[in-house]
């Protein structure tokens, strides 16, 4: 039995996506991505996913450098952490969307001038330092590293966080 022509107008079956992303901290301040929707600007850590045959650290200098002009090197992983859309505030656009993060501690190069690469993402309006010390007030995600920042630093404990937003 042959594959019928209706085979090919099935939608595919959901899939998760992996990513890597970075933390980097400097004096205090947190390298973050500058995005804007509806609700105006907010936050998210460098990186993204991961295409077929690349390694996370792969994908991490490629995020890096398409996002903020330097590849970042990966240093520890800090924690891992899925996304599940329709579980928290993008669910409308992302219901369908299922991602697990593997996130890194690393070093921006000291000089390196961060400001936006060539391949920004469609809602990516810039490069930020965001102060630990207001970290608070920020729109950021994942928000629950609001409660990570210790003493100008974001202490993170190495552990399988799951859904979180």
């Amino acid at each position: 039995m042959g594959i019928t022509p209706d085979a090919f107008m099935r939608p595919a079956p959901p899939t998760v996506r992996t990513a890597a992303r970075a933390v980097v901290v400097r004096d205090g301040r947190l390298l973050a991505i500058a995005m804007r929707d509806r609700e105006g600007d907010f936050y998210i850590l460098p990186g993204g996913g991961q295409r077929h045959g690349e390694t996370l650290a792969d994908t991490l200098r490629r995020e890096t450098r398409e996002e903020i002009g330097v590849a970042l090197e990966p240093g520890p992983v800090l924690y891992v952490r899925e996304y599940i859309g329709r579980n928290h505030g993008f669910a409308d656009e992302h219901r369908h969307f299922h991602q697990v993060e593997i996130v890194f501690r690393c070093e921006a190069p000291a000089g390196a001038e961060l400001s936006g690469g060539e391949d920004k993402d469609r809602r990516q309006v810039g490069v930020a330092w965001l102060e630990l010390a207001k970290f608070a007030d920020y729109r950021f995600f994942p928000s629950f590293l609001k409660k990570c920042v210790k003493q100008g630093d974001l202490v993170v404990e190495p552990v399988y966080w799951g859904d979180l937003n």
